[in-house]
C-alpha cells in the first residue's frame, strides 16, 4: 500500500517534530518534508507532491493563508490541513475559502491526528458535524456576500443549483446544516451509500473540492441562510 505523504509545515521546531514523529510512526503515513514558513511549505509541495500539506496559519516570510491559496490553486492535487490555536479563528475562515480542507488544532490527540490526516487524504473535509454546525454557521454570518477572497470554484450564482436534481438539492441543504451521511440517510428515508453518491454528484457538478466547500458554497447560493435550521 502506498503510503499518504505529507510536508509539515510550522515556524516552532517543537511543533514540527512532534508532528512529524507522530505521523511517521504510522505505517501508512510518511512525512517527506518540513518546513517553516509558507515560503518553504510551497517549495516542498513544489518538490515532493504530497498528498497532505498540514500548514501552520501564523507563520513568518509568508503566513499559511496565503500559502493555501497558493497551494490549493497551482496544486489542487494537495489537501491542505490547517494548524491553530483557537479553535475559532479569523484566519481559519479565510482559510476555508482559500480552498484548506479543514483544520486541527495543535493541542490535537496523535491518534486524532493521524485520522484527521487519513480523512483529508481520501478526500473527506476535516470537520466533525458538530463542529460545521458552529463553524460554518459562523463563517457564513462573518462573510455575508462573500466578501472575502473565495477558493476557486466555491462561489457561484444561485443558478448553478439548478444543475442539482431535487434530491441532491435537498441533500446539500442538510448537508450544510452540519448533518452526517447517516443522519442524512435517516432524514432523506434512504440508505447511506445513496447519500454517499448524492454528496459525490453534488461535488462533481459543483466543481467543489470536498464538503467542506459544499456547506460554503450552499451559503454563497443562497440554498440555506446562517442559523436557518
Amino acid at each position: 500500500m502506498t503510503p499518504i505523504r505529507v510536508v509539515v509545515a510550522d515556524d516552532q521546531e517543537l511543533v514540527r517534530a512532534g508532528f512529524g514523529m507522530i505521523l511517521d510512526a504510522q505505517p501508512d503515513i510518511e512525512v517527506v518534508a518540513e518546513a517553516c514558513d509558507g515560503v518553504e511549505a510551497i517549495a516542498a509541495v513544489r518538490e515532493h507532491g504530497p498528498d497532505v500539506l498540514l500548514l501552520d496559519v501564523r507563520m513568518p516570510v509568508m503566513d499559511g493563508l496565503e500559502a493555501a491559496r497558493r497551494v490549493c490553486a497551482e496544486y489542487p492535487a494537495t489537501k491542505v490541513i490547517m494548524l491553530t490555536t483557537f479553535d475559532i479563528d479569523d484566519y481559519v475562515f479565510d482559510a476555508l475559502y482559500a480552498g484548506a480542507s479543514g483544520f486541527l488544532l495543535k493541542d490535537v490527540r496523535r491518534d486524532d491526528l493521524a485520522h484527521g490526516v487519513r480523512m483529508v487524504a481520501s478526500g473527506e473535509a476535516l470537520l466533525a458535524p458538530s463542529v460545521t454546525r458552529r463553524l460554518i454557521g459562523e463563517f457564513a454570518a462573518r462573510r455575508p456576500g462573500g466578501a472575502a477572497q473565495p477558493a476557486q470554484g466555491v462561489r457561484a450564482p444561485s443558478r448553478l443549483l439548478e444543475q442539482l436534481t431535487a434530491r441532491e438539492q435537498e441533500t446539500l441543504r442538510l448537508l450544510a446544516r452540519g448533518l452526517s451521511n447517516a443522519e442524512i440517510a435517516a432524514e432523506l428515508v434512504v440508505s447511506e451509500h445513496t447519500v454517499k453518491t448524492h454528496v459525490s454528484n453534488v461535488l462533481s457538478k459543483l466543481g467543489l473540492r470536498d464538503r467542506v466547500h459544499a456547506v460554503v458554497f450552499a451559503y454563497e447560493a443562497g440554498a440555506v441562510v446562517a442559523g436557518e435550521g
